[in-house]
């Protein structure tokens, strides 16, 4: 716990002495995250972020498990066509697949899935296909 700021000390040197006591003790070597970029910082600024990332630790969600399920998979077509390598096309097909064969294991509750797992090799072409039309475009 800390201490309560001394009468008579200026609060900006109690706390410089409080952040110079714990960095001696080497308390910021084992934060969570440590070395890491803030994973917020490239994300517009919202109000009720607080709301929703703890809704998110806690695992609630704000639309039934199918629908959200339905928007995960929306949300990894459109980061397969950003993705720069098979590799992370495969990755993120692979997490995605993976999720969906569970729920079609078990459904969730709310409406009806209407999911199937992704094609790998078909994603795979169209993505192929996309890069190669980009580059032709950047090429004149």
């Amino acid at each position: 716990m800390t201490e309560r700021k001394p009468p008579g000390v200026s609060f900006e040197s109690w706390v410089d002495r409080q952040i110079r006591e714990a960095a001696e003790r080497g308390e910021f070597e084992r934060l969570e995250g440590l070395g890491k970029p803030l994973a917020s910082l490239d994300t517009p600024y919202d109000e009720m972020w607080w709301i929703k990332d703890k809704m998110h630790r806690e695992g609630f969600a704000a639309l039934p498990p199918s629908l959200a399920l339905r928007k995960e998979a929306e949300e990894t077509r459109e980061a397969v066509r950003a993705a720069r390598s098979e590799r992370r096309v495969r990755e993120l097909l692979h997490g995605i697949n993976e999720k969906i064969a569970a729920a079609l294991r078990m459904p969730p509750p709310g409406p009806p899935l209407r999911l199937s797992p992704f094609d790998v090799e078909e994603v795979l072409g169209q993505w192929r296909a996309q890069r190669t039309d980009g580059a032709g475009d950047h090429a004149g």
